[in-house]
């Protein structure tokens, strides 16, 4: 195999492959030693088949395409390897020449990695976020505790009120014709959770076990369902029953059940240290966020649309593991959302362009510092890798390989980058 890089306009490049002649030969027998034996030819018994009776009958090109892809695959990922150019996209294919008896030629064009010219990235001003954790903050986070602990009742004598859980029938109209799931039974509604559409809450406050109401709602514009969006509509509702939510006295005894503290006071400390914690590690993420921005704005890269279109396919094959991991298929999930992976790749375009750019600018001022990552460093991560995935280090190791491991130090590298712009910024 011999490979020949030509440079192409914006960070492209042509890689040319020739591939012996004898070797396509060996893919071509090797493709019909795969498919023989499902092809019938009358007279012969399946697997039987001469080659050369197969190639007259279908024509002398049939395994042509198999061979070609099984070359492909295999002399393109060594072509990959001896290129001394960063190749960051996945390769547009083409054949130059394909017969028996001449070299096995096709083109890859690929996107290379772009050089980045470094603006300023050290000395960024950024906005001072603020970390400070309010009583407020600190009484809603331990009554989310009580909500979630709250015992349920139900209510005698009185009418909805907000926050009062109104177990109702129901069924919508538009038009004067029930439409598709606006219909259900003994469905348990908190008020003022604004679950349902519109007012459609609001107008049961006041209502009494037993009452029959129309309430009048208008669908919102951005409706998921398109049928229904922006239209006016009637729900026939008949209230079943009413609960209320009883909550825990925030007291002491309180604290002790809900908490490792015997004493309200203490569980309230630990709550605003927990707050703390979290408004930090968001204001570090903050303040990343807008240093790296301003670096991106400041420095010049050239990015290929291939590098581009690869990242995406790779950020919506992510999503497609979440979503599985979820128990529902990628493609039932389009379904429900009605849209196409074409769809998909776009929506994440201005994300895929970012993460890019993030990447880059982050290399670039990890070269320019000359940040290192150790050994240490390495096994660190190796360890949390092992702690992970419950296995020793050695075997995590194993797992990874080498070329795991420098995939890894790359990653810490440009962590370590992100936190000295952060370090180097300059709150205003």
């Amino acid at each position: 195999m011999s490979v020949q890089v030509e440079k192409l306009e914006k960070n492209m490049a042509k890689l040319t492959i020739e591939v012996a002649a004898e070797d396509f030969v060996k893919a071509v027998e090797a493709a019909y030693q795969r498919n023989k034996n499902s092809i019938s030819v009358p007279g012969f018994r399946k697997g039987k088949v001469p080659r050369t009776m197969i190639e007259k009958m279908y024509g002398k090109g049939i395994f042509y395409e198999e061979a070609a892809n099984a070359l492909i695959s295999k002399e393109y990922e060594k072509a990959y390897d001896e290129c001394e150019e960063e190749i960051v996209s996945s390769p547009e294919v083409d054949i130059v020449t394909m017969e028996e008896g001449s070299p096995f030629v096709f083109t890859a064009t690929v996107a290379l990695k772009p050089e980045v010219k470094l603006g300023k990235y050290k000395g960024v001003e950024i906005d001072k976020v603020d970390t400070e954790v309010t009583e407020d903050e600190v009484m809603e986070a331990i009554n989310k505790e009580r909500e979630n602990g709250a015992r349920i009742q139900s209510v005698e004598g009185r009418a909805v009120q907000d926050k009062d859980i109104a177990v109702i029938d129901f069924e919508g109209f538009v038009d004067g014709v029930a439409f598709e799931g606006g219909k259900g039974e003994s469905y348990e509604l908190t008020i003022g959770s604004h679950s349902f559409i519109d007012t459609f809450e609001d107008q049961l406050i006041g209502k009494n076990i037993g009452d029959e109401v129309e309430v009048n709602v208008t669908f919102p514009e951005d409706y998921h369902q398109a049928d229904l969006a922006g239209k006016p509509a009637m729900f026939k509702v008949k209230i079943n029953d009413i609960k209320e939510k009883i909550l825990a006295d925030l007291d002491d005894e309180f604290a002790s059940e809900v908490s490792e503290f015997d004493t309200l006071d203490e569980y309230k400390a630990d709550v605003k240290k927990g707050l703390e914690e979290k408004k930090a590690n968001a204001a570090k993420d903050t303040k990343q966020m807008a240093v790296i921005d301003a670096i991106i704005e400041a420095s010049e890269m050239d990015i290929p649309d291939a590098y581009i279109k690869t990242v995406q396919k790779q950020m919506v094959n992510e999503f497609a593991q979440r979503v599985q991991m979820q128990g529902i298929s990628y493609d039932q999930y389009l379904k429900l959302m009605g849209a196409t992976p074409e769809m998909m790749e776009e929506q994440v375009k201005p994300q895929a362009l970012k993460r890019i750019q993030s990447r880059l600018v982050l290399e670039a001022i990890a070269a320019a510092e000359n940040i290192e990552v150790t050994d240490d460093d390495f096994e660190a991560e190796i360890t949390k890798l092992a702690e992970a995935y419950n296995m020793g280090a050695d075997k995590a190791k194993e797992m990874v390989g080498e070329e795991g491991k420098k995939e890894i130090m790359d990653d810490l590298a440009v962590t370590k980058a992100a936190d000295f712009v952060v370090e180097n910024a300059v709150e205003k």
